[in-house]
């Protein structure tokens, strides 16, 4: 008998480029255009699997987001402009690309769970993570990380959910969303100081989630080794003994070397490794359940290139060589804020 492979599913919608249509921001529609072309090309259109999806219910956002702020957000539905954030406006079908967004999370996120695809990855926006409990920020309407870890505990049944966000800025909203509690486990590297000013290393969360927020704050200028040395050493160990049911990523391409808002220097080959660090996890602690949802990223070619290393080696096909694989694994490139974290981890985590 045959061996069936469970498939990538990839959730798209060109309800996601209506956003901000037409409208010269760095955020636009150009950045799953990009992608959506790539994915449109017959033989990689083929190695993948496009599932239906809804919009997320009023009732699901109100699982991270205030219902006043949430009928904000609709009100704003059919209007020309509205300005809710310095750097975030919306379009007349920014809400329904917004709940569409966090509807694509949450039915990644159910399929995962009932076991029908292999991984998922939403290339939706607008993007989520710095969405605030009662405000949006940074581009973003509604929090889709948050969204999708809190449906899998409250509507799955799970009580453990790790979010890694690799994104160059600290995702604030994310963060603030689960900062008591030890059901989600955050894990963030990112650029800092730089936008928001958030996720300092001492930002370890209170109450019954202390220890459960570990914020890696990382100086510009770093590269594919000094990330792979972050995972190897740190998030690695930490989610081994989290145990987590699902691993969420905030998957933001603007460290890419490329990115004109970053001062960073990945490249397609660190993208890759750190999604095998994360797929490894995931097949070793929660039966492969691993999702990304995507953030920022505002180098078309970046962006292209950072999304397709995730997405190959989601699929199984690393663009690692072996030697590649073998130098990352083995990164030990010594970064001054990793130490700092680590000793402040220490309190929680064996290391």
């Amino acid at each position: 008998m045959p061996t069936t492979t469970k498939p990538t599913a990839i959730f798209r919608s060109p309800v996601f480029l209506e956003h901000m249509k037409d409208v010269d921001h760095i955020e636009s529609a150009s950045r799953l255009e990009v992608l959506y072309r790539e994915l449109d090309k017959p033989e990689v259109n083929r190695a993948y699997v496009f599932p239906d999806f809804s919009p997320a219910s009023q009732q699901l956002l109100e699982l991270v987001h205030h219902p006043a702020y949430v009928r904000q957000v609709a009100a704003t539905a059919g209007k020309a402009r509205v300005v809710l954030d310095p750097d975030t406006q919306t379009s007349p079908r920014s809400y329904e690309a917004a709940s569409l967004a966090a509807g694509a999370a949450v039915a990644a996120a159910r399929a995962l769970a009932a076991g029908t695809i292999k991984n998922a990855f939403c290339l939706a926006r607008p993007p989520g993570h710095h969405a605030e409990h009662d405000r949006a920020m940074g581009f973003c309407l509604f929090n889709n990380v948050a969204v999708a870890a809190s449906y899998c505990l409250n509507e799955l049944g799970m009580q453990r959910v790790m979010i890694v966000d690799w994104d160059l800025h600290h995702g604030n909203g994310t963060q603030n969303s689960f900062y008591d509690t030890d059901q989600v486990l955050y894990f963030s590297t990112h650029q800092y100081p730089h936008y928001p000013g958030s996720g300092a290393s001492y930002e370890i969360g209170q109450g019954k989630g202390e220890g459960y927020t570990v914020n890696v704050p990382l100086p510009p200028g770093l590269e594919d080794r000094a990330y792979a040395t972050v995972f190897n050493e740190l998030l690695a160990p930490i989610a081994r003994q989290y145990k987590p049911e699902m691993i969420i990523l905030s998957a933001g391409y603007d460290t890419h070397r490329d990115d004109p808002l970053g001062g960073m220097g990945v490249t397609g080959p660190g993208f890759s490794y750190m999604t095998k660090v994360l797929l490894d996890l995931a097949a070793e602690l929660c039966a492969n359940r691993f999702m990304a949802c995507l953030e920022g990223g505002y180098s078309l070619h970046g962006l292209k290139e950072g999304v397709f290393a995730t997405l190959s080696e989601m699929r199984g096909h690393s663009l690692l060589s072996d030697k590649m694989t073998m130098e990352l694994s083995a990164a030990a490139y010594p970064i001054a804020a990793l130490a700092e974290t680590r000793m402040i981890a220490k309190r929680f985590w064996n290391l």
